[in-house]
């Protein structure tokens, strides 16, 4: 198991990477024989830092979700990252897209908690039970280290991924406020558009079959250190679409019919 000294290191690394907006180099270039338990550490001293420096964590988002993700990265699971803050956003944000280092888009489900969701043995059922409301949302992902390295060519790994927060950088929050007893969930569908062009269209099946399924992995994949997604906090399910590039100038439209819309500008 990776060292308390190390973790601290290396998530100092994907700070200075995130404040000055510079890609590092993956850590498995480095350290190549970390693992995922070691990338959750990492993760979790980079939470630390910045609770540490004011923040709040008011959440969770679930990556990885697609099978075919899960076959590109070598994994049979999902990811996880932490929701703080100062990354959520509303529909109609203006973001700078200098303000990070590879910024996309995908499009998701956040799940607001009303009740305690706890132990390792949490159902789509009881999720769905302890769900207050869901909305549409649209996350920003920024990988802080290279997603190829420049010289050696190779890609990072899902050790890399994780250490780097699961590469969140913000939640978009937009739409309806929606019961999940008033939906058909996995039939939930969004036509995402950049500039008026139709970039991915999916439905919420694509997370696990059901995007409650995400939530309560989540919540059995933390229940052995003590943890639990608590009320009040928000719960990215997962992306049913591709990851969008983004560039300066491009207008987002993330179109869920009855669902409502989530608009964003990057400048």
């Amino acid at each position: 198991m990776i060292s308390a000294e190390l973790a601290l290191e290396l998530a100092k690394r994907h700070e200075w990477a995130r404040t000055e907006v510079k890609p590092i180099d993956p850590i498995t270039v480095d350290h190549p024989d970390l693992d995922i338990a070691d990338a959750y550490a990492v993760q979790q001293a980079w939470v630390d830092l910045q609770i540490a420096n004011g923040a709040h964590m008011v959440g969770r988002k679930i990556g990885l979700t697609s099978r075919a993700m899960q076959q590109q990265m070598k994994i049979d699971e999902p990811d996880f990252g932490a929701l703080l803050d100062y990354m959520i956003m509303r529909s109609g944000v203006q973001l700078r897209h200098s303000d990070y280092v590879d910024p996309k888009l995908e499009v998701e489900i956040a799940f607001i908690i009303g009740q305690r969701l706890s132990g390792d043995s949490v159902t789509v059922e009881e999720v769905l039970e302890a769900t207050q409301y869901i909305q549409p949302a649209l996350e920003l992902i920024d990988a802080r280290s290279y997603r190829v390295h420049p010289v050696t060519k190779r890609p990072r790994t899902i050790v890399d991924t994780i250490a780097d927060n699961a590469a969140d950088a913000g939640v978009i929050l937009g739409g309806n406020k929606v019961s999940p007893a008033d939906v058909d969930m996995p039939w939930i569908g969004a036509i995402f558009s950049c500039n008026g062009v139709v970039e991915e269209t999916g439905l919420a099946a694509g997370v696990l079959g059901h995007p409650a399924n995400g939530i309560a992995w989540v919540a059995r994949r933390i229940a052995p250190y003590g943890l639990a997604i608590e009320p009040g906090q928000i719960i990215l399910a997962g992306s049913f679409t591709r990851a969008s590039a983004t560039r300066p100038g491009d207008h987002f439209v993330a179109d869920y019919g009855p669902l409502g819309k989530v608009t964003c500008d990057f400048v």
